[in-house]
């Protein structure tokens, strides 16, 4: 569960972000901080949200509301879950990306010489593969794959896993990790690698399973960094974890970004710029949930 602190203030406090002292200096658990104008018509009317992975004491919220002498209507909520668990019901029909076909069992007739498939019925976890935060993670796979192959990948809020077997089955001699703080998901995850012949494992070739929020889990931590992550999750997590995603990222690797709607797409490319990472295109299949991909600058 993520937590946010917002207010409104004037452009003049909303554009003096970049020049702020860095909370992570002074915040154990610093947050990400975004700003954003939410009605044109009123240019001098901004928003900023920090994202919080616990709820925030009166000391840091007095502490960011000072950087900002205009703020007014100071807020902490937390945020609530979306039910990706219902949305992943919405239709199973076997849906195709490059060479992977994510299919149910009533449809194995569906698999063609040369497919990738894999078989995820709907369930307990979020990725059937047929909402459009899946399915765009799966071209920006084939995308990427058109490109390089990756030898160290994690896969961030897997759900059912299909986006870690989709990497792992791409890019066969890759070490994967694939993390959850849903434990339940992480059982369905094991349950679809056992099913779709993958073995668990933490060598290359094999696909590690972690219960774990965010990256701080001892197994993410120890083999960053990473040369692609997945992260199909929302947007206020994924802005949130804009600093700790980032960190882990080596240079030259990709970010692969899903479950944010298409208004939600400048404000979390922004997070993410402000910690090294650079648009390397976006995967919009003519919906509302467009799937952003990141890389993060080589060093010179």
């Amino acid at each position: 569960m993520s937590w946010t602190l917002t207010l409104r203030c004037n452009r003049a406090d909303a554009e003096s972000l970049p020049h702020l002292p860095d909370l992570a200096d002074l915040l154990d658990d610093a947050p990400t901080l975004n700003v954003e104008e939410p009605e044109p018509s009123q240019p001098d009317d901004w928003l900023m949200t920090a994202y919080f992975n616990e709820p925030p004491d009166d000391a840091t919220v007095a502490l960011i509301s000072g950087f900002f002498p205009s703020a007014q209507e100071v807020a902490v909520a937390e945020l609530a879950e979306a039910d990706w668990t219902t949305m992943s019901q919405r239709g199973l029909e076997p849906v195709r990306a490059g060479r992977f076909l994510v299919h149910t069992a009533d449809h194995r007739d569906a698999i063609r010489p040369g497919d990738w498939p894999l078989q995820i019925e709907a369930g307990l976890a979020f990725g059937t593969g047929q909402h459009a935060t899946t399915h765009g993670c799966l071209h920006a796979l084939v995308r990427l794959g058109k490109q390089r192959r990756f030898a160290n990948i994690a896969d961030i809020g897997t759900g059912t896993g299909v986006l870690a077997m989709a990497a792992a089955r791409a890019n066969r001699a890759a070490r994967v990790v694939a993390s959850d703080n849903d434990p339940i998901a992480i059982d369905v995850a094991a349950e679809n690698l056992a099913q779709n012949q993958f073995v668990a494992g933490a060598c290359a070739g094999r696909i590690a399973l972690a219960v774990a929020a965010g990256v701080h889990a001892p197994i993410l931590r120890k083999r960053a960094p990473y040369d692609l992550v997945l992260a199909n999750i929302l947007a206020a997590p994924l802005i949130a974890l804009a600093r700790d995603l980032s960190a882990v990222i080596a240079p030259g690797g990709h970010l692969v970004m899903a479950g944010l709607l298409g208004s939600q797409q400048r404000a979390v490319a922004n997070a993410y710029r402000r910690h090294g990472m650079i648009p390397a295109g976006a995967i919009d299949l003519a919906s509302e949930w467009p799937c952003l991909v990141l890389a993060r600058k080589t060093l010179r």
